[in-house]
């Protein structure tokens, strides 16, 4: 019997997009929508997911294999009833870490030329110059966070010419990237960057991780990145550190909560970036095709690369 992917990602109002998108790339998958009455579940049934609802849980373990179309499974695993027997594979491939390191690149290049500064002064008419000479081959960045998508964006921005070092709980060896492993060592590796880019993973350890104490192991005045989760970052301390100079400014694609409410003080910072969770959301027949291989993969009897180890939580 062949495989079939069955979709409730994004809600019943997006199935048939997914399913044009599916019918474009892997036209030999069977698809079909997870609110559809007449779905009986099948023995070779796949699952592809974001936010599924508690009820979903108890069809959900019986599949051979869940796909989610985000990086991050962390809302996964918090569910209770969530099976985690079952493989559970992360949201990857080409373009998704391109647009990862793209994006960092722009903050990263924004922070070094202020450019949130010019920002500012276009909305209130000014025309001030603020002259910034530092270039990429002087600027030290660091990634804390070498999964596969931190590793990707790492090299990227050291191929553009960046002096790039990163950050990870065990030792690691990385091309033309300087790697610090260990929490010991969490303050050497902070105190020789001008911009810090978190892409850590959603575990408990990693929650409230960067707060005030944290960020003071930077050189003053260095740049902030946020594109890992919202509650990797204490936002009373974010805002803390740039009132006082910790930081020079900040770029966030991740808050708590999602959406920010309007009252938040975050929105109003004039040293602060935030975009709506956008860092690197490939296009819809790119990740047909990524879940379309991992489907075959798993059909095979083999180990997706993105596999998430449920006892680490990613």
């Amino acid at each position: 019997m062949p495989a079939r992917i069955v979709i409730s990602a994004d809600g019943k109002q997006a199935f048939e997009n997914w399913r044009q998108a599916f019918a474009a790339v892997a036209p030999d998958l069977d698809v079909c929508s997870w609110y559809d009455p007449a779905w009986k579940a099948g023995a070779d049934d796949y699952a592809l997911v974001w936010h599924p609802e508690p009820e979903h849980m108890e069809r959900l373990a019986g599949m051979q294999g869940i796909v989610c179309t985000g990086a991050g499974v962390d809302h996964l695993l918090a569910h209770a009833h969530f099976p985690r027997s079952v493989p559970l594979v992360r949201m990857g491939g080409e373009q998704t870490a391109r647009l990862m390191a793209d994006y960092v690149l722009w903050a990263v290049i924004g922070l070094l030329r202020d450019a949130r500064t010019w920002a500012v002064q276009q909305q209130q008419g000014l025309w001030r110059n603020n002259v910034c000479c530092r270039t990429s081959s002087t600027t030290r960045v660091g990634i804390m966070g070498l999964g596969h998508l931190g590793a990707y964006v790492a090299q990227a921005l050291a191929h553009v010419g960046f002096r790039v070092s990163g950050w990870k709980r065990t030792p690691a060896v990385l091309d033309g990237v300087t790697v610090w492993n260990g929490v010991d060592n969490l303050p050497s590796f902070l105190a020789e960057l001008d911009v810090l880019v978190n892409l850590l993973p959603a575990t408990p350890a990693t929650d409230g991780l960067i707060n005030h104490a944290l960020l003071g192991h930077l050189p003053k005045g260095a740049g902030f990145v946020n594109v890992g989760r919202g509650r990797h970052v204490v936002q009373s301390d974010l805002l803390r550190a740039l009132d006082d100079g910790t930081l020079c400014g900040a770029v966030l694609d991740v808050v708590t909560p999602e959406p920010l409410p309007q009252g938040d003080a975050l929105w109003h910072h004039p040293r602060l970036t935030i975009t709506p969770h956008v860092a690197s959301e490939a296009a819809r027949e790119v990740q047909a095709r990524y879940v379309a291989d991992v489907v075959h993969c798993l059909a095979r009897g083999e180990k997706p690369a993105l596999l998430c180890d449920v006892t680490r939580g990613y």
